[in-house]
């Protein structure tokens, strides 16, 4: 039977007196008191006496009171909060692994610990007030669920213990497509599939796999139209945010003159040119628009690497854990950039609206709620992976009160030369292995890209938008520094927008090709389709080659 740990503060609780504040002041709602239970609900085969062990190194015996029973007294009404089953629970993740350490055993992969909140409101009796503070403040219906229960229901029957396990009950098969359709069809086919594509995007992808050639080729493998497989990744490589459209379109235009102007890519034409003119006159730029990252020579022995880089459509759904990514995402970056770089320090910049506007626009987020959500998100991606954020910049306008732009620039350095070799160069050879390393694969990101590419409405879905690992990164990272640092990895790549499916083609083009199997792949949980798995964009994963020769080392490192 699943067993619920609760923990709660001894006498005076901080944190709870902190959010009757904010209650306050962001929704105008006057509480007596707000005290806070943190519940940690094990799924797994324990005796009570590895119950016990477990009770007494998860709690503070200094401030903090703990319990299998509940702690909830002198309450007028309970709002409990919780993950949506597959969503990333890093809380519960590292609870199961402290467990694992503490009891000396190794859980099943279905054998989990799941993180929830409860909050005790004292105040008010009415089920509305508290819908309201948890619809507005406590949560978030993209990543998360509340239950509420008043004194009179939790004394009668209580609260049962939330197990949000994942079940998918889905047809196991690749899915193949007729794309000789007419054009509404084709075009409501990339619309209900979220792939972002225009119809005349649609019908370029109808006109090839209509050639005759292609069709003769495809019949070779038993294939007739293109799979869900294959239209999932066109999709991805083709959104605006992995393929830059706008940036890279012809634009003619008029000036204030009149006068007619044609910009072939803005890209082009401002930004590669203008790049790649000061790269020439600058010996210590080493590489530039070819990488993850940029890289410049710092001294004769080290290389700086750098990047910046926007995660504004998910910050706008789910602020705290779209930023908390956006900074653990960037710095993979550097981290994939030639043979690897160290991260040593994160930055930041927030555009939204004031977060004192009450204007007539009604957004998802308030702007309050929404900057202190990616405040605090680039705040806890960095503190937990031990990389100090060492400055950034606000700007308020109204411009940003229907979608914010959040800026995460990420740090690193590297050796100038490993082995004899320039570290910002990748060497991938045919025969390599291809290793994904990092975190599990689940439904959470997919279809990140190409939702990001989306203006908001009624397509965009809960699946683009999941929660950083900073832990799991952070194991990752040291990990990947000691390999590089023995020879163990010829080049390495992180898996960002587009999973899989992006990650190892950037490291296909160095070796003329990959071959995957997707059954290889660790889950989250099982039930996902091929698609699903090549194109979700789960977090804190690394695309690395290694040699087969080097294979075993490898591996015993990185368990």
């Amino acid at each position: 039977m699943p067993a619920r740990l609760e923990v709660a503060s001894k006498d005076r609780d901080v944190r709870g007196e902190n959010l009757r504040k904010r209650i306050k002041n962001d929704l105008g709602i006057e509480l007596k008191d707000v005290r806070i239970i943190e519940l940690y609900a094990i799924d797994a085969s324990l005796s009570e006496g590895q119950l016990e062990v477990i009770l007494k190194d998860f709690t503070d015996p200094v401030t903090q009171t703990a319990s299998y029973s509940s702690l909830a007294t002198d309450f007028d009404g309970i709002i409990e909060v919780g993950f949506l089953g597959g969503v990333k629970d890093n809380a519960g993740d590292v609870a199961k692994e402290a467990i694992q350490y503490l009891l000396g055993v190794r859980l099943e992969p279905e054998e989990k610990v799941y993180y929830s909140r409860q909050y005790l409101v004292t105040g008010t009796t009415s089920k509305e007030v508290m819908e309201k503070i948890a619809r507005e403040l406590l949560s978030n219906d993209m990543i998360e669920e509340y239950n509420i229960v008043d004194r009179a229901e939790f004394e009668k029957k209580g609260i049962p213990i939330r197990i949000p396990k994942v079940r998918l009950d889905q047809k196991m098969e690749v899915r193949e497509y007729d794309l000789d359709i007419p054009d509404d069809n084709l075009e409501a086919l990339s619309v209900d599939n979220n792939w972002a594509l225009s119809l005349e995007e649609m019908k370029v992808v109808q006109d090839y796999f209509g050639q005759k050639g292609i069709l003769t080729e495809r019949k070779k493998y038993g294939l007739k139209g293109p799979t869900d497989v294959e239209l999932e990744a066109i999709a991805q490589t083709q959104s605006e945010h992995c393929k830059h459209k706008i940036f890279n379109a012809k634009i003619i235009y008029k000036n204030k003159k009149g006068k007619t102007e044609t910009v072939d890519s803005i890209f082009d034409t401002f930004i590669k040119s203008t790049t790649e003119e000061l790269a020439a006159k600058n010996p210590w730029v080493i590489s530039t628009l070819k990488d993850n990252a940029g890289v410049i020579r710092l001294n004769d022995d080290w290389y700086f690497v750098t990047k910046c880089e926007t995660h504004n459509s998910p910050s706008n759904m789910e602020p705290y854990g779209g930023a908390l990514t956006g900074i653990v995402g960037v710095y993979r970056d550097p981290m994939g950039t030639g043979k690897g770089a160290k991260i040593v320090s994160g930055a930041f910049g927030y555009c939204t609206g004031s977060p004192f506007y009450d204007g007539e626009l009604n957004p998802k987020l308030k702007p309050r709620r929404l900057l202190e959500g990616i405040r605090k998100g680039v705040e806890d991606g960095g503190n937990q992976s031990g990389v100090p954020t060492v400055g950034g910049y606000v700007f308020f306008d109204e411009g940003y009160i229907a979608k914010p732009c959040v800026f995460v620039r990420a740090d690193g350095v590297m050796p100038a030369e490993l082995h004899g070799e320039s570290t910002h160069i990748k060497r991938i050879n045919p025969g390599d292995l291809v290793i994904s390393i990092g975190g599990r694969v689940g439904r959470d990101g997919i279809h990140g890209v190409t939702e990001a590419s989306l203006a908001y409405d009624k397509h965009i879905t809960a699946g683009h938008v999941q929660i950083g690992d900073p832990y799991t990164q952070k194991k990752v990272h040291d990990m990947l520094l000691e390999a590089t640092e023995r020879g163990l990895v010829r080049g390495l790549t992180d898996s960002g927008g587009g999973g899989l499916s992006s990650a190892v083609g950037e490291i296909a083009l160095y070796s003329n090709g990959v071959e995957v199997d997707l059954e290889n792949v660790l889950l989250k949980y099982e039930g996902l389709l091929p698609w699903q798995i090549w194109v979700s964009e789960s977090q804190e994963r690394m695309i690395l080659s290694v040699a087969p020769s080097k294979k075993d080392d490898f591996m015993k490192l990185a368990e």
